[in-house]
């Protein structure tokens, strides 16, 4: 049976991976939210030794809460680094589902149900903002340029037609979990998550968009940088060149 006709008739259990540097202020409104929204869930914090003291604030609130999990790192390693160690824990402990959810309140928890039951018919839903219904919330003219420029350039290079390919807000099945080599992935910010939905579309799962709201963080500071930004560009331009390549072999052999 093809990887994308396969369905359960439900998602549950579901894991919400929570990655934190520095997020000491909005972890507990983001998970007040979250069981708000979805109260039978479960998240896990993984946090990468934030100086600010979030590690040990997740450890307090989960002492109180069976639905609330932490991983320690020793170190900031990276937003990729951190999503592929909850998602070992997560399949480890047998979820269905897991999902990534930033830290800061830009990814609403309350739009989470609908991309579940998105899922019912998908592998990967991706919470977007460039679809019918999808919007930025307070962001300054230089980011909406560089997010579609970025989302435009990697649809156009890799000829995978997401919409909105760098979005961080995601819900995946764990048959598609299990099936990534995970060990592969190095990637990091944007570029990881263009990695990911390349890697699901390759080994022939389905992929849907939702429309979200994204607001950006009214507190702390973002953890974008020129060098994600740098990562992505020359990441995805290679990865173009071999898609094409192989393309290009496919259609000789015919």
């Amino acid at each position: 049976m093809p990887q994308g006709t396969q369905r359960r008739d439900q998602v549950n259990p579901v894991l919400v991976i929570i990655p934190t540097y520095n997020e000491r202020e909005n972890l507990a409104p983001i998970l007040r939210r979250l069981h708000a929204a979805l109260p039978e869930a479960h998240a896990l914090v993984v946090d990468d030794g934030s100086p600010d003291g979030t590690g040990d604030l997740a450890d307090e609130l989960a002492a109180d809460d069976e639905r609330l999990h932490v991983l320690h790192r020793a170190e900031k390693a990276g937003l990729g680094a951190a999503y592929v160690a909850g998602f070992r824990w997560g399949l480890a402990r047998d979820y269905g589902v897991l999902v990534e959810m930033d830290a800061d309140g830009s990814h609403p928890p309350e739009d989470l149900p609908r991309m579940l039951e998105a899922l019912t018919d998908s592998d990967l839903v991706i919470g977007s903002r460039y679809v019918p219904g999808g919007s930025i919330v307070n962001w300054p003219l230089r980011r909406h340029v560089l997010s579609r420029g970025a989302n435009i350039y990697s649809m156009l290079t890799l000829g995978v037609w997401v919409r909105d390919i760098t979005a961080g807000y995601r819900a995946y099945r764990r048959e598609v979990l299990q099936k990534l080599p995970l060990d592969e992935i190095a990637s990091h910010g944007y570029c990881f998550q263009i990695d990911l939905t390349l890697r699901t579309v390759d080994c022939g799962f389905t992929v849907a968009e939702v429309p979200i709201t994204f607001t950006e963080r009214e507190i702390g500071e973002s953890k974008m940088s020129g060098s994600i930004i740098r990562e992505a560009f020359f990441r995805v331009a290679r990865w173009g060149l071999h898609r094409r390549a192989r393309q290009l072999r496919a259609l000789r052999r015919r």
